[in-house]
């Protein structure tokens, strides 16, 4: 943190102007920056944390794609590619929260000093807190309607399972209770049947 203060301030002192800018996620943000003159044939945009690939780089009239960091490929352009009056803004289209950073602008004319520093900060909009988003609460509610029918169900089904083992006893008590039995067995004494039958 103490380097970035050296950093913002000596570069500052040295004719650059900084500022803080803060936008919402997902919108496009210009970060503002003007050369002191118009005779401009290099402009690089860097962030600290990126290392040794940049935001942007515009070398000779053409936009130079190599060592570029990739989550700014497609996203970023010069506000002006005429430069006109020494505008060197970046325009940093659909910003996410990954893109919070101290951004430099330097003109590569030998001294490499960098002409402005931009702090940008990322937040969600309002109403939306930790990144979540509408397809977020499409899953929420799907998964607990999933949830929901897999409860019903398993009521269901151990409400049917109780009822047939309830039946179950209820038949088997019957089929074993006398009460209910005797008048189906039809009782013979053995003096109904003639002996003379039994033994030919």
């Amino acid at each position: 943190m103490a380097g970035l203060i050296c950093t913002l301030l000596s570069a500052c002192l040295l004719g650059c102007t900084s500022q803080d800018i803060t936008a919402e996620s997902g919108q496009d943000v210009i970060l503002t920056c003007r050369a002191p003159n118009n005779n401009i044939q290099t402009v690089e945009w860097s962030r600290a944390d990126l290392g040794d690939e940049y935001v942007f780089l515009y070398r000779d009239e053409v936009f130079v794609s190599e060592n570029q960091h990739l989550s700014f490929t497609n996203r970023v352009d010069l506000q002006d590619r005429q430069r006109k009056d020494g505008d060197v803004s970046l325009i940093l289209k659909n910003v996410t929260i990954n893109d919070t950073g101290t951004y430099k602008c330097v003109l590569m004319n030998g001294t490499n000093d960098p002409i402005c520093i931009i702090y940008l900060s990322v937040v969600d909009p309002p109403g939306q807190t930790g990144g979540h988003t509408e397809g977020d609460c499409v899953v929420l509610i799907a998964c607990l309607l999933v949830s929901g029918v897999l409860v019903v169900a398993a009521v269901a089904g151990f409400v049917i399972y109780r009822n047939h083992k309830k039946a179950k006893e209820v038949l088997t008590k019957l089929l074993n209770s006398s009460k209910y039995l005797s008048p189906l067995i039809i009782k013979q004494s053995p003096a109904a049947v003639p002996t003379s039958q039994c033994y030919q």
